[in-house]
């Protein structure tokens, strides 16, 4: 065996690390010095060199950028494994010692991590760049969630119960994440090769979206033709929304739901196994989907939601989701998206403390209303709010207001909430007594929280510093906070906080990064769905 494979063989056995400089020195004494050096500098760059050391092979490809790509896929293929183990133990665990709200915690962590499983299945093998660090990113958040369905319900002392190997499930992730960012250039050659030949047909979309799906999408006058219909007056196919969702039918074309006018009590729940759904409602007011679960009652954060998706390409349109809990009931979610490339077109969102949750991967609202007190929208998606309202509703006695709360828990995951073209005002109930209620446009959920305000008007009752702490000095120079251009009385930013991590955007080359084009890719995927949008700034 040569001195590279017992190099290898020792950092996979974890019998000893080895310090990147060494490793490199002996790049030499293989077959391909410069190509071996490459990978391992490209390690150097991950949050754990040392796991990603392991993975370095001793043939590589023709090229440098095709050598890369291969490391990607050696860590993306163990990081695979090791995920496919995790879900084996977590599903196998004895938990006849958890009280109701730890079992409830615990379901939500079988189905995370087999969604985490199933990201870095998709991940595989892409060239996407964009979509492989949203999968990628979204597997990372899913691990997170699991812990605060515990942490939920104050009973953080259950996690010791889970398998260790899931600190390192962890480090391949952010290792893999890491890997996939550095090495984006040869992905978008390899992307380009793959997809030069694919055109654009007259009307902008690309030729595999269906002229079905086109005219579809398109259509601007009623609902479009729906393949069931759901009526409370049994005029439909079904009398309730969760009945329509069974009966779909899951694949590349879309299923449409028209949803009739109504006041719907139900949980629905998409899975993800159903893709591609749209559901049309009556309009904003008219077609009501409303529940009550909250933390309060017994629900973790993640369950409690009134409507939660998590099939690909989910689409609504003129719907409201409302989750009536209450104030006193604490984290009550009305709708919990965690579908990529979900779009939520003139659609309303009703709750108090934490009313919608972006969870993961892309999503884009546009003409929305979002009503809520604490935390309204939260979450680690890639979330873009465009010509939307919030509406700031009336508190408990001793609570503030906070409009977002970002939860970007790894610097390499292209995650944040991003507000643009909005407008920020009190709802009806709060306007009597706003100059005694703070409100904050966001805090810091996570330690790299990434959130920004720009073209939007601000009215008066956002509080001169703009931001509000988490818990002491967590985040505050690890956070990217921003505003840009936006208007109003609540817009002045001089008096805003004075956090390493907060930013008064000037330059165009900046805010162009949180763009629909830029953050979302969405020029790539919303023209399909015909909603309409803004791609620049």
């Amino acid at each position: 065996m040569d001195k590279m494979s017992i190099i290898v063989l020792i950092a996979l056995l974890g019998i000893g690390l080895v310090h990147c400089a060494t490793t490199i020195s002996l790049c030499t004494q293989t077959p391909y010095p410069q190509l071996c050096a490459t990978k391992i500098s490209l390690c150097a760059r991950t949050p754990n060199p040392q796991l990603c050391n392991a993975l370095v092979v001793t043939k590589p490809l023709a090229t440098i950028y095709e050598t890369q790509f291969q490391l990607r896929e050696s860590a993306l293929q163990n990081t695979l494994n090791k995920a496919e183990q995790v879900r084996g133990l977590v599903a196998a665990m004895d938990v006849s010692s958890f009280d109701e709200r730890a079992k409830l915690a615990w379901t939500d962590c079988l189905e995370l991590y087999e969604d985490a499983v199933n990201q870095l299945n998709r991940s595989l093998g892409s060239t996407d760049q964009h979509s492989s660090q949203t999968w990628l990113s979204a597997a990372i958040t899913n691990q997170q969630t699991c812990q605060n369905g515990f942490i939920d319900f104050h009973l953080s002392s259950h996690l010791n119960s889970f398998p260790d190997i899931l600190s390192d499930f962890s480090k391949l992730l952010s290792n893999s994440l890491a890997i996939n960012k550095a090495i984006s250039p040869s992905m978008a050659t390899m992307s380009s090769k793959k997809t030069k030949n694919r055109r654009l047909l007259s009307d902008g979309f690309p030729e595999w979206v269906s002229v079905t799906d086109r005219r579809l999408l398109q259509s601007s006058v009623g609902p479009p033709t729906a393949n069931v219909v759901v009526a409370q007056d049994g005029s439909g196919n079904y009398k309730t929304i969760s009945e329509a969702v069974a009966a779909s039918r899951s694949g590349s074309k879309r299923f449409v739901i028209h949803v009739k006018a109504g006041v719907y009590k139900e949980n629905v729940q998409i899975k993800g196994s159903m893709n591609n759904l749209m559901l049309v409602g009556d309009g904003i007011g008219a077609t009501i989907v409303t529940g009550s679960k909250n933390v309060h009652d017994g629900s973790t954060t993640f369950g409690s939601a009134t409507f939660s998706i998590s099939g690909y390409g989910f689409i609504a349109r003129g719907m409201t989701f409302v989750n009536s809990a209450g104030p006193q009931k604490y984290q009550a979610v009305a709708l919990r998206s965690s579908s990529d490339h979900s779009v939520f077109y003139s659609c309303s969102f009703v709750g108090y403390q934490d009313t919608l949750y972006v969870d993961t991967q892309r999503q884009f609202y546009r003409d929305c209303d979002i009503y809520g007190t604490i935390d309204i929208v939260f979450g680690n998606a890639v979330a873009m709010f465009q010509n939307c309202n919030f509406y700031v509703r009336k508190p408990l006695g001793n609570q503030q207001n906070v409009i977002t709360a970002q939860g970007r828990t790894d610097p390499n995951q292209n995650t944040g909430i991003i507000v643009h073209n909005s407008r920020v005002t009190a709802a009806s109930d709060l306007r009597p007594v706003q100059g005694s209620v703070k409100t904050y446009l966001g805090r810091p959920w996570q330690k790299y929280a990434r959130t920004v305000f720009m073209k939007s008007s601000l009215d008066n009752l956002i509080a001169p510093a703009g931001w509000s702490q988490w818990i002491g000095n967590f985040a505050l120079s690890t956070l990217y906070f921003g505003e840009y251009m936006n208007t109003g009385p609540g817009a002045g930013t001089g008096g805003r906080v004075k956090w390493p991590g907060y930013h008064v955007i000037t330059s165009a080359t900046e805010v162009g990064k949180f763009s629909v084009g830029n953050f979302l890719a969405g020029g790539s995927w919303i023209p399909a769905t015909g909603v309409p949008f803004t791609s620049g700034v």
